[in-house]
């Protein structure tokens, strides 16, 4: 369903490529949610626990930037993970101020056992697009959230 703004055109496109985009976001996250893909676990612990397997100990900062969530979020995320042991704080031994986040073996095998069943699940909702497609939306979306910068 498109705007029922009045705006100028420029508005009204602007709103109608906005609905869609949301639209089409939420459907997704919808239909693999359904698929159950990512276990007895939120989203935001299957992203920590993802991110932390392929790119290692993070501070809990980086975690909260790259997932795009407030760090008062991740901090309940990761005190979740960590009561069921899949994540452990570890201090840095020469700056004990410093903390990063690193998955245990439990962890680490329960998002490797996840993943792959996501990964293919993802393959197969987004290969309604053809790879141009697929190429040419990565590099609007970029753009887009690059914004004006």
């Amino acid at each position: 369903m498109p705007t029922h703004y009045p705006g100028t055109r420029e508005e009204v496109l602007a709103l109608n490529t906005f609905i869609k985009f949301t639209r089409a976001y939420e459907a997704l996250q919808t239909r693999l949610s359904h698929r159950g893909t990512t276990g007895d676990l939120t989203l935001s612990q299957f992203g920590v626990l993802e991110m932390l397997l392929h790119l290692g100990p993070q501070c809990q900062r980086a975690i909260s930037d790259k997932l795009l969530t407030s760090s008062a979020n991740i901090t309940t995320v990761i005190d979740n993970l960590e009561k069921r042991k899949l994540v452990k704080r570890v201090r840095d031994k020469y700056d004990r101020r410093k903390l990063s986040v690193d998955l245990t073996a439990n962890g680490r095998k329960h998002i490797a056992k996840l993943f792959p069943e996501h990964v293919q699940s993802i393959l197969q909702e987004i290969s309604v697009l053809t790879d141009s497609e697929q190429e040419q939306m990565a590099r609007l979306c970029k753009k887009l959230g690059n914004g004006a910068a």
